[in-house]
């Protein structure tokens, strides 16, 4: 039989703000693989089903020599991210041709890991679309989770107020702080999706392109608890109008990710003295290494509350491998409504 299209993303060089399709980041037909004889070497031969388009995978596009909490993307390879994938052929134990697994994969559509390669089986007890292993039952809503639930002391009548709101861990934080018995407030950039954090319980939504952030704060905080998802002068903004003794959730600055270098200068930084505030900044990855069960609470509570209806979500998805960079490059235009994922195949 001929060699199989294999066509993929490709990171092609550093960007110096926001990334430009063709000269970045480029859709790349040549490469081909042999799906029957292919070597796998004690590994997993996987299809792509859908993969995610996150944010921070723009700290990935730098200067090997500049150090992160993750490596940086090697020019002409593939973009790598959280991806649900099927098993084709298996040579490693406890993988079979027809499971489902979630990992760290490239933006391919067919790859084969070694068998080393941290790839998690999903068996779908929820019965939800696939594509929701790498959102809600993923990467954004374990952030979320772990986030609000292990790193402050949730108070029913307490205040949050949760930036980017409509977003892929801002709706989830939201919707869970609402469970908790939490006023919420919560800014997007469109009236669509300030309506839609209405429809999901949000106490109090703005448009903060349209309305002054701060002004939307005072009327309706102080906020006892800031999840803060964009940084810049919506920080500034969350530190006037904090409670004594509030506490200050870092999980991404998207506004600052393309500011070549330049970041926003906070101006209210001496809040956090003056109010004796706390600000914890954390990954994902940190507080699932530290639980007992790993993700196993996670996965039996989240997944109820989605299998229930209690949790609501919103994918944006794109379909075709080849609108992977637009799926990741509408996330700093704000084009996106929901969690970006990119559907490959269907099974």
């Amino acid at each position: 039989m001929a060699p199989t299209p294999n066509p993929r993303i490709l990171y092609t060089a550093i960007p110096q703000s926001l990334p430009v399709f063709g000269e970045h980041i480029t859709f790349d037909e040549s490469a081909t693989i042999d799906l029957d004889t292919a070597e796998l070497n004690g590994g997993v031969l996987l299809k792509t089903l859908a993969f995610s388009a996150d944010p921070y995978l723009r700290g990935r596009m730098r200067d090997p020599s500049v150090q992160s909490y993750t490596p940086a993307f090697v020019p002409g390879e593939p973009i790598v991210n959280h991806t649900i994938a099927t098993v084709l052929r298996s040579e490693r134990e406890g993988f079979k041709a027809g499971d489902h697994v979630v990992g760290l994969l490239p933006w391919a559509a067919y790859s084969i890991v070694p068998p080393d390669a941290r790839i998690k089986p999903v068996s779908n007890e929820a019965g939800v679309p696939w594509s929701y292993y790498v959102g809600i039952l993923g990467m954004p809503g374990q952030t979320a989770y772990f986030g609000l639930k292990r790193l402050v002391e949730l108070k029913a009548g307490q205040t949050i107020f949760v930036s980017a709101g409509s977003g892929a861990v801002g709706n989830v934080v939201c919707q869970l702080a609402k469970l908790e018995g939490l006023k919420v407030i919560s800014s997007a950039g469109s009236d669509e999706k300030v309506a839609y954090l209405k429809e999901i319980g949000v106490d109090h939504a703005f448009n903060y392109k349209t309305a002054d952030t701060n002004a939307e704060l005072q009327k309706a905080g102080p906020v006892d608890i800031y999840w803060e998802n964009v940084g810049g002068p919506t920080l500034d903004a969350a530190l006037a109008n904090m409670n004594r003794f509030g506490t200050i959730l870092v999980c991404g600055m998207i506004h600052d990710y393309n500011s070549r270098g330049d970041p926003y200068p906070i101006k209210n930084f001496g809040a956090i003295l003056s109010k004796s505030l706390t600000v914890k900044g954390f990954l994902v990855n940190n507080l699932i290494a530290a639980e007992k069960e790993g993700t196993a609470v996670f996965d039996r509570e989240m997944g109820k509350l989605v299998a229930d209806g209690k949790i609501q979500y919103k994918e944006h998805r794109y379909t075709g491998i080849e609108n992977g960079a637009k799926a990741f490059l509408d996330l700093f235009k704000g084009d996106n409504f929901g969690k970006a994922v990119v559907i490959v195949a269907d099974q």
